[in-house]
């Protein structure tokens, strides 16, 4: 069951949102899952709907544990097919529940077990598979979805009414569905298409190329089951991601610089080309608050928050674990695989947040995939001088990995200047990238380039305003790394000072000697003005649309220093 409460104003409310405050700033959220001994499955409500029973509290929210992970349980326990027929679930915490009792499991141990206890147990589950088929699982899940039909009904009603409120301001072809793979773009999905009558909206699955093997399986079958509904995939097909762990490390779990290459990038990208000139369409996202801290923050409604153009929705926000599985389980629709060898979240293999429990299952079900990552992070710990690389990767100390210390392409996140004596609000510049014509492209957001007013044989560029007074001159032969900026108004984006006016140079140039096609910045720009393409030899060449561009520099002012880039090889250097 769950509990909201205002703490500004000290009231229970019924929804996740206090009208009071206007917000849900002040909003505490608690949940409550029971369980009735009599029918022997988890309950939302304290009184059992079924067999009249009173419930106890059990845990905040659980999951079902299907008849593969309960194995895997019984074995890492000792006991092989010991719950067999039992009723067992998953509580949060790292608890496992049988008929009702709760068993605290020791995560932790499971990264010190040997080769060889991997390969121990891989082969205990090969043992007992066939006769673990002969299990109560299907009867307790009967009862689950009976005994919880009320709240089914609840949380069905309320995500199809919120759906088609929202959609009646949209044409259907102007709305998408973001599928993951997982089980809660896969609710999202059946409620979206339940919702609007309407098997054809669009899909689009974010192809990250890193998905477990799982996952492409189910969205294989799901494009199957559903001849009419177009999937469509989003992939960043310049990019690959073994080169750039090697050229600019492994995500982290401060840094996860794939999500924005690799998914928000050719999203976009993607939306762009589908919907073109439209400049708002409508998504529907799987998010949940109660997946992640950061999660619960969010609204069920934004605008723009990752990709420009779009309004995005959640339909099931503050759905728990106990509510997804009893929509799926009730509805009885498909759903990847992954989640019944005991994976609580299916995204990518290598994801720096990935807990212990994912890592583990990941070495016992995709022993070559989990060897290639753990033997590459082993390298690349060795090659930034981590003494001890092996445990530095055992250890997951790679996961909170910062910056670009010992990685030789952060050296080009630095812009080096010195103030020019013969000439006020001069700068020189030494750059370790050679003056080109995009270089100029850069410069676009401060206003206007003008290539006839300055002396042609000096490589002089004029950066104009909107009433063509000179803001900034730059100087600077095509093929040579020397530039000489000169800042003729400070006044470039609202900058007050030639100080901060110098800082927002700078940040374009950090994006010119750093950018390696990430796409970020396309993606920040509302306007659809930015554009990266894509060259024969793999590079990648930046453009601004000039009509486009309404010069709001948010493309400078973004990001840290200007570039994205620049935030994931960040590098903390010694004060002199």
């Amino acid at each position: 069951m769950r509990h909201y409460r205002c703490t500004l104003h000290n009231i229970e409310l019924n929804k996740n949102y206090c009208d009071e405050c206007e917000s849900r700033e002040h909003v505490e959220v608690t949940s409550d899952i029971y369980y009735c001994t009599h029918c022997n499955v988890p309950i939302y409500e304290e009184k059992c709907p079924v067999c009249h029973g009173q419930c106890s509290r059990i845990a905040a929210d659980v999951r079902p544990v299907f008849p593969r992970e309960r194995l895997l349980y019984e074995i890492l326990e000792g006991e092989p097919l010991k719950y067999l027929h039992s009723s067992v679930w998953n509580a949060s915490g790292n608890y496992y529940m049988t008929d009702g009792v709760l068993k605290r499991f020791n995560v932790g141990r499971l990264s010190k077990l040997s080769q060889e206890d991997i390969d121990n147990i891989r082969e205990q589950l090969e043992k007992y598979e066939k006769a673990n088929e002969d299990n109560s699982f299907s009867e307790y899940i009967e009862r689950f979805t009976s005994c919880n039909s009320a709240r089914y009904d609840e949380i069905t009603q309320e995500a199809v009414s919120y759906i088609q409120d929202i959609a009646a301001a949209y044409d259907v072809r102007d709305m998408f569905v973001s599928f993951s793979g997982g089980k809660d773009s896969t609710v999202t999905s059946d409620l979206v298409m339940r919702a609007l009558s309407n098997p054809r909206i669009l899909h689009i699955f974010g192809d990250t190329t890193l998905e477990f093997p799982k996952t492409e399986e189910y969205v294989a079958r799901f494009k199957k089951a559903h001849p009419m509904t177009p999937v469509l995939s989003s992939r960043n097909k310049e990019k690959n991601f073994s080169e750039l762990c090697e050229l600019i490390g492994p995500p982290s779990r401060v840094m996860r610089w794939c999500c924005t290459i690799f998914k928000t990038g050719a999203i976009n990208r993607k939306l762009t080309a589908l919907f073109k000139d439209k400049t708002k369409i409508l998504a529907f996202y799987g998010i949940r608050r109660s997946e992640s801290a950061s999660r619960s923050k969010y609204e069920r409604e934004t605008q723009g928050r990752k990709i420009s153009k779009q309004d995005t929705v959640s339909p099931a926000i503050d759905w728990m674990d106990f509510d997804v599985w009893l929509y799926i389980l009730k509805r009885k629709i498909d759903f990847n695989e992954a989640y019944t060898y005991g994976y609580a979240r299916v995204g990518c293999f290598c994801c720096p947040n990935n807990s212990v429990w994912s890592e583990f299952l990941s070495k016992i079900y995709m022993p070559e995939q989990y060897g290639r990552w753990q033997e590459f992070l082993v390298e690349f710990a060795r090659s930034i001088g981590k003494p001890d690389a092996e445990e530095y990767v055992r250890s997951g100390k790679w996961k909170a990995r910062q910056g670009g210390n010992g990685i030789a392409y952060a050296d080009k996140a630095v812009v080096s200047f010195t103030p020019c004596v013969l000439e006020e609000n001069s700068f020189n510049y030494d750059l370790l990238r050679p003056v080109s014509e995009e270089l100029y492209e850069l410069f676009k957001p401060f206003g206007y380039l003008d290539f006839n007013m300055g002396n042609a044989r000096l490589g002089e560029v004029y950066i104009l305003n909107r009433r063509g007074t000179p803001l900034l001159r730059l100087q600077g032969r095509t093929g040579s790394t020397h530039l000489k900026i000169t800042i003729l108004d400070y006044h470039i984006d609202k900058a007050k000072s030639v100080e901060k006016a110098e800082e927002k140079v700078k940040c374009q140039l950090t994006k010119y000697q750093l950018c390696m096609g990430c796409r970020a910045c396309e993606g920040v720009c509302r306007h659809g003005a930015i554009r990266l393409d894509s060259m024969p030899d793999g590079s990648t060449v930046y453009h601004i649309d000039n009509e486009k561009c309404v010069r709001c520099a948010e493309c400078v002012n973004h990001f840290n220093s200007g570039c994205y880039m620049k935030k994931v090889l960040a590098v903390k250097r010694k004060q002199i």
